[in-house]
């Protein structure tokens, strides 16, 4: 039996082949890809907000609508959040849930007018909100039987073309090298010396019960730092610096139990991700209120540059069945095998794509009618790397030619009477492949209600939100590779509570 003990290594730049749990264009549209956010009000209305304004949510998406407080708040904003995912694998169905409470915004705007109403400029207002712009959290589980390829298949096509001293270097780190380790693969020269040992074979059979558990755990937040201007209430402008942080943790548990075989009876391949990132960016809007019921706003938000740190390990085991196995030089006896990566470490930048949103809004004493069309590019994501020589040219390529510019859509209503408040919405965001056979949307009903006091108001939203991805554990170059269907909700319930002061 031989084990790698886990150890530190710092590398500046891994391939992607090296980290096979997730490739970086997955990444890129994962981190790239954030949700609408704000106060209970606003994902009440299916995040439509780009023309409404007053609301601390424009603090991230249209810092204009600052311009329209009178007054100073203060919100908090607790949620509870319910995920099921629906798996679909070779005729198997498999379900798995969780749910997780988390805060999704907390905010402070502190109103700056002025009394006199004859000039032009009114003031404005300055606020600072801590927002939730993405939730990586979600645990899945799939599981059937596959009679036409395995993992192992894998691994060989990954090796050939490697001499099993390169095992010792570049390919050390890599679940293909811990295959090699656990003897799950080796160099046809060990069956006849007269063939190549830059080709591999293995011992184990094609057909097996395949099984994944894929748990990711995750946030990205938002802090924004933004004024709004008024101008004879009738136009409103602002802007805001934006700093994010991204925190993302990926296990993933893939097994294969063997049929009709008394050689091994199983492999267990276990990775671990975790991504830390922290990016800054800006804001810019205005609104317009030509006459008193029509409200027309436009946002402009920068590219978000990310500083990322992403550390990398895997571990593997198998189990063999007391098999004498002749490595090349003496033979082998094989029962409980097992092997380990070091940690590996690599920091990079990642710059995702800018957001340009128009919006317009019908108002009346008795609510509102609000529609807001939002357009980005997801193929514009790029890395880099501060290393000179140190190139991510076939990873942005990939990026470029997966990913297509799309745009989303929300539109929300708000009815009012006396103190109460009641709210719909609707939001699709438009799917980011490039081939049409793949579709990515991601599709939010949203309801709420309210009440508005002198000082103190209080809003409930419960979001739904749906989306269905498909998913491969490892790939084939003749396109073999298994896949898997998964159908994603996510139900939210979340609360504000603002004090006007």
């Amino acid at each position: 039996m031989r084990i790698f003990f886990g150890a530190t290594l710092s590398v500046i730049l891994l391939s992607v082949n090296f980290l096979w749990a997730q490739s970086y264009s997955e990444s890129a549209l994962l981190f790239s890809r954030t949700q609408p956010a704000g106060s209970a009000r606003i994902l009440g209305l299916g995040g439509t907000q780009t023309a409404l304004g007053g609301d601390y949510s424009s603090a991230l998406s249209n810092p204009a609508g600052l311009g329209m407080y009178n007054r100073s708040e203060f919100t908090f904003s607790p949620a509870l959040s319910f995920y099921d995912t629906k798996s679909e694998f070779n005729g198997t169905s498999t379900d798995e849930s969780t749910s997780k409470f988390n805060i999704p915004g907390i905010s402070y705007v502190m109103h700056m007018g002025r009394d006199d109403d004859e000039r032009s400029f009114r003031g404005g207002s300055l606020g600072i909100s801590f927002s939730r712009i993405n939730d990586f959290n979600r645990s899945t589980i799939y599981r059937g039987r596959n009679t036409t390829n395995s993992i192992v298949d894998y691994f060989m096509e990954q090796a050939n073309g490697d001499t099993p001293s390169q095992f010792d270097s570049y390919q050390y780190n890599t679940p293909t090298g811990l295959a090699f380790y656990n003897y799950l693969i080796g160099p046809q020269s060990i069956t006849d010396p007269n063939n190549p040992d830059d080709q591999y074979f293995t011992d184990a059979p094609v057909e097996s019960d395949q099984q994944e558990e894929i748990i990711t755990k995750g946030t990205s937040y938002q802090w924004n730092f933004s004024y709004g201007a008024n101008i004879e209430d009738k136009f409103f402008f602002g802007g805001g610096l934006g700093i994010s942080t991204l925190r993302y943790k990926s296990q993933k548990t893939f097994s294969e139990s063997y049929l009709d075989t008394d050689i091994i009876e199983s492999m267990q391949l276990n990775e671990n991700l975790s991504v830390r990132g922290s990016g800054v960016n800006v804001t810019l809007g205005a609104i317009v209120r030509p006459v008193d019921f029509i409200q027309i706003g436009a946002s402009f938000t920068s590219p978000t540059y990310y500083q990322i740190t992403e550390n990398y390990d895997a571990s593997m085991s198998t189990s063999w069945n007391n098999y004498d196995y002749w490595d090349g030089s003496q033979n082998v006896t094989l029962n409980d095998e097992s092997a380990s990566t070091d940690i590996v470490t690599s920091e990079y930048n990642l710059t995702t794509p800018l957001k340009i949103s128009a919006g317009i809004a019908f108002i009346s004493k008795y609510g509102f009618i609000t529609a807001d069309i939002e357009r980005t590019n997801p193929a514009k994501a790029r890395y880099s790397s501060d290393i000179s020589g140190i190139s991510f040219s076939s990873e942005n390529d990939e990026i470029k030619s997966l990913y297509r510019a799309t745009n989303n859509y929300r539109i929300g209503a708000e009815f009012r009477y006396e103190i109460f408040r009641l709210r719909a919405g609707y939001n699709i965001q438009s799917s980011s492949f490039e081939n049409e056979d793949l579709d990515n949307k991601i599709t939010t009903i949203s309801g709420g209600v309210g009440v508005r006091l002198k000082k103190f108001y209080a809003d409930f939203a419960l979001i739904n939100r749906s989306f269905d991805n498909f998913y491969s554990p490892y790939t084939l170059n003749d396109g073999s590779e298994p896949v898997v269907k998964m159908e994603n909700k996510t139900l939210t319930s979340m609360l504000t509570f603002g004090f006007t002061f």
